[in-house]
């Protein structure tokens, strides 16, 4: 009997011709590299950064309505919880603006030869948990 998963295989090309089209790599064979990391991290932070801004407008209309409900949320971002988010909350605002900066390198033309898209890859993530250290250590500091 003959595999179903062949007629998967069949396409038509420009001319309508029927070719053998390959299957794409799926993430167990395929060996994630700079870019593609930096290109996910970059969609899930600006994912996390919608949410926080979420957060952000929750905490200023609680602030709005009245003591009570202020002292509410304050409690809940100032537990171990609520500092565990607004530390990665932080840190996705980092890693946005400096991953986006490295795009707009890449706008102008700059930065696409490997060594240097490696070189800057770890320079944003270097520069985003350095960024989020010196910012909650000085917060802590003053708090």
């Amino acid at each position: 009997m003959k595999d179903v998963r062949e007629a998967l295989f069949v396409g038509r090309n420009s001319e309508g011709k029927l070719v053998h089209r390959p299957l794409s790599p799926h993430l167990q064979v395929y060996k994630p590299q700079m870019s593609s990391a930096t290109s996910i991290f970059h969609r899930i932070t600006g994912c996390a950064l919608g949410a926080g801004t979420l957060l952000l407008t929750a905490w200023l209309v609680c602030a709005a309505a009245g003591d009570a409900t202020f002292s509410v949320i304050q409690a809940l971002l100032a537990s171990w919880f609520g500092l565990l988010i607004l530390i990665g909350f932080t840190a996705a605002l980092f890693y946005h603006t400096f991953n986006g900066l490295r795009h707009l390198a890449w706008d102008a033309g700059r930065g696409f030869d490997l060594p240097v898209m490696h070189r800057t890859g770890w320079a944003v993530i270097f520069l985003t948990v350095a960024a989020t250290v010196i910012f909650w250590v000085i917060g802590f500091l003053v708090w």
